[in-house]
């Protein structure tokens, strides 16, 4: 199709004051001056609201834009022609102002990708408790376009857990200052209530509000109007009579809480956003069965090449879409052969899958460690894997994740000299009643609470220096111990590591940001693992889905230089198993 002639006059910038000047209708005349080819109208919208249209040349991206264009006319009345001045606007101009055209006219398209779309139902006013605000300070802006209300006892009980130096203090501490930003930004108005977003946080769309007057409200005589947890349900009580029929709900992590209130009658939720998923069982585990058709199915279409000590294959087919980089695939079938490989690359609907190497042989023993299992070998490959910066494994007691991390570590900083020494830290939280100040240096306070790395270091120096007799297990457990450093989380702020290879044991009872803090110490040539059991946490108000570990696992799932192995069986003995899957 040829192109249309090119216009014979030059098209003017649009004058400031056309902005004012209303439409009128156009007398129905063809000038000599315009060209023959049909002009496209696109409404054009101005700064003041008021819509023009405008007549330009049916370029091939004005043809593009022209179905667009005809649906936003029709879903609207037909509006007159706009000035001459208006009509001498560039059709680029007109384009952009026509795709930005008010939302009931632009209804019947789409709606643009990346952005959210606006919320259809009645917002709710949700209350929040003092523990909220405590456990995450930003949660303030974590209820989009729903508004919050705070009650006066909530900031006196902000207020007496301000002072310290623990992590709850400093939540109080940041919420304090963040409802200070709120009360001091322009045009603030505490009675109209606090706009969300006017610190910048533009996810939120509500508004904050604070108890300014006394409720009315009559509680039962059994629950003491004294205490603090009785009066915030007397605030939600006087809330749900007074903004009938919106939703009033009470959020709060006290589940005595929660349900006091729903005894009464109230609306009670959890607060969720801590939580990164809510099964355990939805954790990504890096590793995927192939289906027992993939040979018959993608047997014909896989290419598959040699480079040094691995083989690579190229797959098609839906199971592309389910895969990501560094997940482990396996396929075990009677009669078929076996393929062990992991992910190493993802290209539109093509993946590359490469084999592994088996370090459950003894040739290619790690420090004197096999493994027992098709998991233990995927940790193995992923812990000697030096393009992999980060490394999670997680499972029940006894399946060897600080075996393998110790015996990789050892291997890679006393034979490869890849890196120059082992940090090994963990979360210090007692099982039962803490027993009390430790004496000594770091390391000595520390000495008991990794025993774990005692236990493993005793097998490995055995292991490594049985035939030199009693002299030369001194010396490997000497050795040994010089190159590996155990610190505490407590000062760990502020340090950067470099080429060091760091263990961050029981990981699970970390909060996120606990997790942030260490991850971000790593420097240039450093390698984190981080190990944990999510069945055995023991930091209060944590759970499987709130859980650190959990937030690192689901983070870095896809990541080029990171995988992640759920260890399934237990090898410590045939008691230790048993009784994991019994008690």
């Amino acid at each position: 199709m040829p192109l249309p002639p090119a216009p014979s006059r030059r098209a003017a910038l649009l004058a400031p004051e056309a902005f004012e000047v209303t439409a009128r209708p156009r007398v129905s005349q063809t000038s000599a001056n315009e060209p023959i080819a049909a002009p496209v109208r696109a409404a054009s919208t101005t700064r003041t609201g008021r819509k023009a249209g405008s007549t330009a040349l049916a370029t091939p991206a004005a043809l593009v834009a022209a179905p667009l264009i005809q649906v936003e006319t029709q879903a609207r009345a037909p509006e007159p022609a706009a000035t001459p001045t208006a009509r001498a606007t560039g059709t680029h101009k007109a384009r952009k102002t026509s795709v930005a055209a008010s939302p009931s006219a632009a209804a019947p398209t789409a709606a643009p990708r990346g952005k959210k779309v606006a919320p259809q139902g009645p917002t709710k006013l949700f209350v929040l408790d003092t523990n909220v605000l405590l456990h995450d300070p930003t949660s303030l802006f974590r209820f989009e376009e729903h508004d919050i209300f705070l009650p006066m006892i909530v900031l006196e009980e902000l207020d007496g857990h301000k002072k310290g130096m623990t992590e709850v203090a400093r939540n109080g501490r940041q919420a304090s200052r963040t409802l200070d930003a709120l009360a001091a930004a322009q045009g603030a108005d505490m009675a109209k209530g606090l706009k969300l977003d006017s610190t910048g946080q533009r996810a939120a769309g509500g508004h904050l509000f604070f108890q300014t007057v006394p409720l009315d409200y009559s509680l039962p005589t059994s629950l003491p109007p004294g205490k603090a947890d009785n009066q915030i349900l007397g605030v939600v009580e006087a809330l749900r009579k007074l903004h009938a029929p919106r939703e009033v709900v009470l959020v709060s992590k006290d589940i005595n809480m929660r349900v006091k209130a729903r005894a009464l009658g109230l609306n009670a939720e959890d607060y969720q956003n801590d939580k990164t998923l809510e099964d355990g069982d939805l954790l990504y585990a890096g590793v995927l069965a192939l289906p027992p058709d993939f040979w018959a199915k993608s047997g014909k279409n896989v290419e598959s090449w040699q480079s040094g000590a691995h083989t690579y294959y190229r797959i098609g087919g839906p199971i592309v879409p389910q895969l990501m980089i560094n997940q482990f695939v396996y396929f075990e079938a009677p009669g078929e052969p076996s393929l062990f490989a992991r992910v190493s690359e993802i290209r539109e609907k093509t993946a590359v899958l490469q084999t592994l190497k088996d370090y459950g042989s003894a040739k290619n023993a790690v420090w004197g460690v096999t493994t027992r299992n098709r998991e233990q070998n995927y940790a193995m490959n992923l812990l000697m894997d030096p393009e992999i910066d980060f490394v999670t494994l997680t499972g029940t007691a006894g399946t060897g994740k600080t075996l393998l991390a110790l015996a990789a570590g050892l291997t890679q900083v006393l034979d490869d000299r890849r890196y120059t020494e082992i940090i090994m830290t963990r979360a210090t939280v007692s099982v039962g009643e803490d027993i009390g100040f430790l004496p000594g240096t770091e390391e000595e306070k520390m000495g008991p609470w990794m025993g774990a790395l005692d236990d493993n270091l005793e097998f490995l120096a055995k292991g490594d220096g049985g035939n030199a007799g009693e002299w030369g297990r001194a010396a490997t457990n000497e050795l040994i111990r010089s190159r590996i450093k155990i610190k505490s989380m407590n000062f760990m702020r502020g340090r950067t590591f470099l080429n060091k290879y760091v263990i961050i044991d029981e990981a699970q009872n970390l909060t996120p940001k606990q997790m942030k803090t260490l991850i971000t110490r790593a420097g240039p040539g450093t390698k984190i693992i981080c190990m944990g059991n999510l069945a055995q946490i023991d930091t209060p108000y944590l759970t499987e889905g709130s859980s650190g570990l959990t937030y690192a696992v689901d983070r870095f799932k896809g990541w080029p230089h990171s995988g992640h192995i759920t260890l399934a069986r237990g090898e410590r003995s045939r008691l230790a198993d048993f009784a994991s899957e019994v008690l």
